[in-house]
């Protein structure tokens, strides 16, 4: 199973951070894993190559994956950061609503 983790403070979106494989399909052919790939991936690159945003990226695709974002302070409060992200979580949202056995999104 995926565990998406948005972490906040209030309303405030500090990052995210993604565990696990779905286990829908076999590697290659698992669609909730591609889904959230590409939410995920889309919402780094425009973070860094349309927003310019600094921020630390951890990942690690041994041990299970990992792909955890912490935002610095500068940019937590930038609206268009807060909307890249809340579209993250929305994305995110709906492929759990589709594929519940295989995705969780939890908000910390």
């Amino acid at each position: 199973m995926i565990h998406a983790n948005i972490i906040k403070n209030g309303k405030v979106i500090e990052g995210f951070d993604i565990t696990g494989h779905a286990g829908f399909a076999k590697a290659g052919e698992d669609i909730v894993c591609a889904a959230v790939s590409v939410l995920a991936i889309n919402t780094i690159n425009t973070l860094e190559k349309l927003l310019k945003q600094k921020f630390e990226l951890v990942e690690d695709q041994k041990n299970g994956g990992l792909l955890q974002v912490a935002l610095s302070d500068e940019g937590r409060n930038d609206p268009a950061v807060q909307l890249i992200l809340s579209s993250l979580e929305l994305g995110l949202r709906d492929v759990e609503q589709s594929y519940p056995k295989y995705i969780k999104t939890n908000i910390n």
